[in-house]
C-alpha cells in the first residue's frame, strides 16, 4: 500500500516541485497550502505535468483545529513542512508576524503528528542560514551554528530546535532537517518555477525579469568581498535535484533506516559559484546580455558559504547532478512561459 505524505505549502516554487517528485517515486500526496504568498499557477502546473489533479487543501496552519482535521481526514504517514513566510527584510520590520507564524504553524503540525495513532514522520524546510558567516569553508552538518542576522533565521533555528526535543520527548515522532543553501531553476517542462510577488528576493528571479525586460537593471550588491571575482559566493542547487532530496529523506523515515530519531542533512553541491560567474553564465547559455550594475553591499550578506554534501550523498544515496548551464536554461524558460512568450 502507498504511503501519504502531506506536502505543507505545497503551492509554492520549493513544495511544487517536491510534489511532483513525490508522486513520481510513486507516493500520494496531499497538498495544503493557503496561498498567501502564491497563486494556482504552480499548483495547475503540477498537476499538468502530472497528468491528473492532486488533493488540495486550501487552509492556514496556524489554525490547529484545521491541521488536527487535516491529520484526520487523510492517513498521512508523514509531512514536508514548507508553510512559513520567507522573506529577511520583511522579518527584520515585523518580526511578531514572523515568529507567531513561522513557529506557531510548525509547532500545530507536530502536535497533530505527535498525535497520530502509530507515529509519524516529520521533515523540515532548514535553511544553510543558520551557519551564518562560517569560519571555515565547506560547511558540514558539524559546522557550529551561529548566531541568526534576521527573525526569519532565527524561525528556522528554533523549528530545528523544537523538531529535535519533540522527537526526543515523543515515542513515534521522528524528524529530519534539510539544510538547504541557494534552489534556483525550474522544472524542465517550464509549467512550474519561481513566481515571487512583487520585487524578487532572490538572485534568479531578478535575473529572469531583467532578461525579459520586466525589471530595468539587476543590482550586484557589493564587489569588493574576499572572493576570487569579489562578488559573493553561493552553492547554488538546481530545484529538482532539492526536490529529490526530500523524496530520499521521507523514504529515509518510512523505510526504517534513520540512525537516530532526528537527523540533519546539508543539501547542495559543493561547489560555490560567485553572483558575478551566475550572470556570466546566464548570458552564455540563454545567448543574452543582461543589463547590470555593481552596487553596495547589502546588509545581513555574507562573503562566501557552500556545502560540504557527502553525508547526504552517503546517507541518503543522492546527489546533485544538473549543471548551472541546464538549470540557468530552465529559468529562462519558466520566465518566457509565465509572460507568454515560449
Amino acid at each position: 500500500m502507498s504511503k501519504t505524505v502531506l506536502v505543507s505549502g505545497g503551492a509554492g516554487f520549493i513544495g511544487s516541485h517536491v510534489t511532483v517528485e513525490l508522486v513520481q517515486a510513486g507516493y500520494d500526496v496531499v497538498i495544503a497550502d493557503n496561498m498567501s504568498n502564491c497563486d494556482e499557477t504552480n499548483y495547475k502546473g503540477v498537476c499538468a505535468i502530472l497528468g491528473r489533479e492532486l488533493p488540495f487543501v486550501k487552509m492556514d496552519f496556524c489554525d490547529a483545529k484545521a491541521v488536527r482535521d487535516l491529520f484526520a481526514k487523510y492517513p498521512i504517514d508523514a509531512v514536508i513542512h514548507f508553510a512559513a513566510f520567507k522573506a529577511v527584510g520583511e522579518s527584520v520590520a515585523e518580526p511578531l508576524k514572523y515568529y507567531g507564524n513561522n513557529l506557531g504553524s510548525f509547532i500545530n503540525v507536530l502536535e497533530a503528528a505527535r498525535a497520530k495513532e502509530g507515529g509519524c514522520n516529520v521533515l523540515f524546510s532548514s535553511s544553510a542560514t543558520v551557519y551564518g558567516e562560517p569560519e571555515q569553508q565547506p560547511v558540514t552538518e558539524q559546522s557550529p551554528r551561529q548566531s541568526a542576522t534576521s527573525p526569519y533565521g532565527n524561525t528556522k533555528q528554533m523549528c530545528e530546535d523544537i523538531l529535535r526535543d519533540s522527537v526526543k520527548a515523543y515515542p513515534g515522532l521522528k524528524g529530519i532537517a534539510l539544510r538547504y543553501f541557494n534552489p534556483i531553476g525550474a522544472h524542465p517542462s517550464a509549467l512550474i518555477g519561481e513566481l515571487p510577488r512583487g520585487v524578487p528576493n532572490n538572485l534568479v528571479p531578478y535575473i529572469t525579469q531583467t532578461a525579459i525586460g520586466k525589471r530595468e537593471c539587476l543590482s550586484i550588491f557589493g564587489d569588493d568581498y574576499p572572493t576570487p571575482d569579489g562578488t559573493g559566493q553561493r552553492d547554488y542547487i538546481d530545484i529538482v535535484d532539492l526536490a529529490k532530496a526530500h523524496v530520499a529523506a521521507v523514504t529515509r523515515m518510512l523505510d526504517g533506516k534513520m540512525k537516530a530519531g532526528y537527523e540533519i542533512f546539508n543539501v547542495g553541491t559543493g561547489r560555490p559559484c560567485s553572483v558575478l560567474e551566475l550572470v556570466k553564465a546566464f548570458e552564455k547559455v540563454n545567448g543574452l546580455k543582461l543589463n547590470y550594475r555593481i552596487t553596495a553591499r547589502r546588509p545581513g550578506d555574507i562573503a562566501a558559504i557552500w556545502a560540504d554534501p557527502s553525508y547526504a550523498n552517503a546517507e541518503l544515496g543522492w546527489k546533485a547532478e544538473r549543471s548551472v548551464e541546464d538549470t540557468l536554461a530552465s529559468a529562462w524558460a519558466w520566465e518566457k512561459h509565465i509572460a507568454g512568450k515560449e
